[in-house]
């Protein structure tokens, strides 16, 4: 998936976007929707924020929070 302009799989690159775009938003609703365009899925689960890869909605990891 795609991170600062990059195709990657790389869970280390993946998280360190999404926190910087989580500071950009107001609320836990607007950054899921931001991340969606962006083509990840985040699901809050028990351990954290679930993180899939859209379309395919296959899991990459957890985003502990």
């Amino acid at each position: 998936m795609f991170a600062e302009n990059r195709l990657t799989e790389d869970m280390g690159a993946i998280t360190a976007f999404l926190l910087a775009e989580r500071e950009k938003t107001l609320s836990e609703a607007e950054w899921r929707f931001r991340m969606k365009g962006y083509g990840y899925n985040l699901r809050r689960i028990g351990a954290g924020v679930e993180v899939a890869r859209l379309p395919q909605n296959r899991v990459l990891g957890t985003l502990e929070l």
